[in-house]
């Protein structure tokens, strides 16, 4: 679907950034009809495995399965190969990890048929910013760097890109309308940015071009989430 097509709810996914198995259940389970789907990350699976992601997908949730893998191409491609047995929506991988890498993990994910998760580059982390770039080596400005890593991803068969919503406009002239754009530090007015960076509204994000908005803290540390979920796709009802 196009931006335009989505609905408002299907945009939203719910990150889980718990390592407890029953309240992920549970959350899934209430939100489930509410948003697109649920984010789980390194801190559950770590905890968890594919036991525990199979019970948050079993709550009838689509998965962002949230990995980045990041490592030699085979090793990429097998770790994809196995995430496939958890039937994830997205999965995703590093793009600095290269070329090569990619290409083998976009293969590994094919092996699915049509049912396969759609592949995400994660760019540049949105917990970075210039100086955290400059650390590492990476003199250019952000968005030079964030439209690099999407242009080589989409060249070697990603299906689309984790960025900051400050970039969408940037990569839909780079990479086109079709291009899959995940929006991760996402911020209602009404809630505090803490550790993210570079962070816009779910309806500053739906404007620019974003697919699918990734929102955590606002909706699980809300006194209750079910109304946080449905006021953020109420901000988005318009879209």
């Amino acid at each position: 679907m196009t931006p335009e097509t989505v609905p408002p709810t299907d945009r939203i996914f719910v990150a889980l950034d718990t390592t407890d198995v029953a309240s992920a259940v549970m959350l899934a389970g209430r939100l489930r009809g509410l948003v697109g789907g649920v984010k789980l990350g390194k801190e559950f699976f770590t905890a968890n495995g594919p036991s525990g992601v199979a019970e948050v997908t079993a709550a009838g949730m689509p998965v962002f399965l949230d990995l980045k893998f990041h490592d030699i191409p085979n090793t990429v491609a097998g770790a994809v190969r196995a995430a496939l047995t958890l039937k994830p929506f997205l999965l995703n991988v590093h793009a600095s990890g290269g070329a090569a890498m990619m290409r083998r993990a976009v293969e590994a994910a094919a092996e699915r048929g049509p049912g396969r998760p759609l592949m995400l580059a994660v760019t540049v982390l949105t917990s970075m910013g210039p100086e955290d770039l400059s650390q590492v080596g990476v003199t250019r400005p952000v968005e030079d760097q964030v439209v690099a890593l999407a242009r080589l991803a989409q060249e070697n068969g990603m299906d689309g890109v984790v960025c900051s919503a400050r970039e969408v406009e940037a990569l839909r002239a780079a990479c086109g309308p079709d291009f899959k754009l995940v929006v991760p530090g996402i911020r209602p007015a009404w809630a505090a940015k803490e550790d993210q960076k570079r962070v816009v509204t779910p309806a500053d994000a739906v404007r620019r071009g974003a697919d699918y908005l990734v929102i955590g803290r606002p909706i699980t540390g809300a006194a209750d989430p079910v109304e946080a979920a449905g006021r953020i796709a109420d901000e988005l009802a318009g879209f």
